[in-house]
């Protein structure tokens, strides 16, 4: 037996619900980006949907086309694109896309030419994360050659949006700052769209006005905090993701076992401190390999018996954060490696 990954469908929900909650009176946008952070995106996309969230959040086409082919009926939004990005697919399907500069925008609006329809954009604008966007000195150049693609009916300009870097809030307030400037220059061009998406997790619970009229919660959904002085507990979020195995029958010495899960099933290779749950008990890991991790145990267990590697803290399992600690990450990382070859089961 290699790990399990079990999803519950039930504690996204919850989670969903929750953040939709905190971020009222503003949309919630979900992401489902990286297969759902490796939860599985087609089998999660209707329960955030069902939870609250009015669309959804992939980073490439291919995912957001998935989505609708599965009959998701609402937004999507995809903002990650490259040379040999399909627009034409995305426009037939009403997928709306992100928009980072004026090449991005030629190439949209080339394949609404083609199409005979029009794109739905949203501009973007860097904050200062730079991880992708319009510079502040570029911004007023692609309002306006966004605006004459849309007097053209090339584009439908749906949104102004930009990313956090999260650095710290006065980073964030000075990102704030930056992206109100482009929604002002951008309306005295006349381009005012009908959202503004600035905030995702981090900001979307704890800075109000980074909300405007969308929040992109996406960690925060599946039970891990974005923040290192705030639990998801003390969020009122719960695990979604439990990573499961069992006692391997390999022999080990004494003091020791072989647990049925290595770094190849999400087990973080490096990892310092880390331990797992056998039979209720934490237990330290000693060794982690490709299939299987050695850890050190007070009394002899059976062969077969359930090990956690992470999950609900109420258990007294480990959680995705402190594995993140253990291994010098982010919680995102350690989820969504699990969803590599980990067998996944959702409930």
């Amino acid at each position: 037996m290699t790990a399990i990954a079990r999803v519950d469908t039930a504690a996204f929900a919850r989670n969903v619900e929750r953040l939709g909650a905190r971020g009222a009176p503003s949309e919630v946008m979900l992401a489902v980006k990286a297969d759902a952070y490796g939860h599985g995106m087609l089998d999660l996309a209707p329960v955030a949907l069902a939870a609250g969230a009015s669309s959804l959040a992939v980073l490439e086409i291919p995912a957001a086309l998935a989505l609708r082919s599965a009959g998701i009926p609402n937004r999507l939004f995809a903002w990650l694109h490259g040379a040999d990005s399909d627009f034409a697919s995305a426009i037939e399907a009403d997928i709306d896309l992100g928009v980072s500069s004026g090449r991005e925008l030629q190439a949209i609006t080339a394949a609404a030419a083609q199409l005979g329809r029009p794109a739905r954009v949203h501009l973007k604008i860097d904050t200062g994360l730079r991880r992708n966007g319009a510079l502040p000195e570029d911004w007023p150049a692609l309002v306006t050659a966004a605006a004459s693609a849309a007097a053209a009916g090339r584009v439908v300009i749906e949104g102004i949006w930009s990313h956090l870097a999260d650095a710290s809030v006065e980073d964030d307030l000075a990102a704030i700052g930056v992206f109100e400037t482009a929604v002002a220059q951008a309306a005295a061009l006349g381009v005012v769209p009908p959202l503004r998406h600035l905030a995702a997790s981090s900001a979307g619970w704890r800075e109000p006005r980074a909300r405007y009229d969308v929040v992109r919660f996406g960690i925060a959904a599946y039970g891990v905090s974005p923040f290192d002085d705030l639990s998801a507990a003390e969020m009122g979020l719960e695990a979604v993701m439990t990573l499961s195995t069992t006692v391997a029958p390999d022999s080990a010495p004494d003091r020791q076992c072989w647990i049925a899960a290595g770094y190849a099933d999400g087990v973080p290779l490096a990892a310092r401190g880390a331990s797992v749950l056998i039979d209720g008990r934490r237990c330290a890991v000693d060794r982690v390999e490709v299939d299987r991790t050695l850890v050190t145990i007070a009394d002899p267990v059976d062969e077969g018996s359930p090990v956690i590697v992470f999950g609900d803290p109420t258990t007294g399992a480990p959680t995705a954060a402190e594995w993140a600690g253990w291994a010098s990450t982010i919680g995102d990382e350690i989820i969504t490696g699990a969803g590599a070859r980990a067998r996944r089961e959702v409930v």
